[in-house]
């Protein structure tokens, strides 16, 4: 009984001054970890949450799972499978979206002239630079045309994100200055360095896409991440941003002929 007590002590880090070190604990029989409602547990306490079926561990701004973040799986009208991920209460996708179709099967037109793009009052989408090399990973980029137009852009039982369930999710992540961290790819494989603070503890995978202005001209590919809510605001619409050298989440508005990457929630 003695070195089961020690083992939760080392690995729920509960609150001690002693410190247990030994090369090797064997351990014979049951270890049980329960759930805890602690709001404000010290870093590395462990928890297993019976909502979820999931070890978790608290890393100082919210409980990560140790286990698995995918769920599962979700697949749009152009067959393409998309990785989920739970992230508090809600279900995202975790890669952007890259359907040529509504849910209802009509075709999303791919628009590359410039001219034709600033003309748009309908639903459009492209790639960066009208490279369709840009595909994996960044998948395509949507005027809120697309995302607005009632035949539905995410695949079935899923919808664009408003402004409040953006905020669930940054809310989740201990708010807007700090929730780009565990929200981005790790790494500098997709993201300019330095890439600051990313960790992607949530499993959102947050990519670098860029963007495409009213004008058509395309920007900063590989420096930051653009994502549209469906929520308008005047006569413009709010979005969310992340950038490779700081962990902020921004909360901004701009024009609906703007291309955009998309992320789906579920309903």
């Amino acid at each position: 009984m003695k070195e089961v007590t020690k083992i939760l002590i080392l690995l729920l880090a509960i609150s001690s001054s002693t410190t247990y070190s030994q090369e090797k604990l064997e351990v014979e029989g049951a270890i049980i970890i329960s759930h805890s409602e602690d709001a404000t547990p010290a870093p590395g306490t462990l928890r297993f949450n019976p909502a979820t079926c999931d070890l978790e561990g608290w890393n100082g701004i919210f409980w990560a799972s140790l286990t698995s973040f995918q769920l599962g799986s979700v697949t749009d009208i152009d067959g393409t499978v998309y990785k989920t991920v739970a992230i508090g209460a809600q279900e995202w996708m975790a890669q952007n979206l890259r359907t040529t179709k509504y849910k209802n099967g009509d075709v999303i037109p791919n628009v590359t002239n410039s001219i034709s793009w600033f003309a748009l009052s309908s639903g459009a989408y492209c790639w960066y630079d009208n490279d369709n090399s840009h595909e994996q990973p960044y998948g395509k980029l949507y005027n809120w045309y697309a995302v607005n137009d009632t035949s539905g852009l995410c695949p079935m039982g899923w919808h664009v994100p408003t402004v409040a369930e953006w905020t669930s999710l940054t809310d989740f992540l201990g708010g807007l200055s700090v929730a780009g961290g565990p929200m981005k790819e790790t790494g500098t494989s997709h993201w300019n360095s330095p890439n600051t603070g990313a960790t992607n503890e949530s499993g959102f995978t947050g990519l670098p896409g860029g963007g495409r202005d009213s004008g058509g001209v395309f920007f900063n590919l590989g420096g930051n991440g653009y994502w549209w809510s469906s929520t308008e605001f005047s006569n413009e619409v709010r979005y969310y941003l992340m950038y490779n050298d700081n962990d902020n989440v921004t909360r901004g508005t701009t024009s609906k002929m703007v291309g955009f990457s998309v992320r789906c929630v579920r309903d």
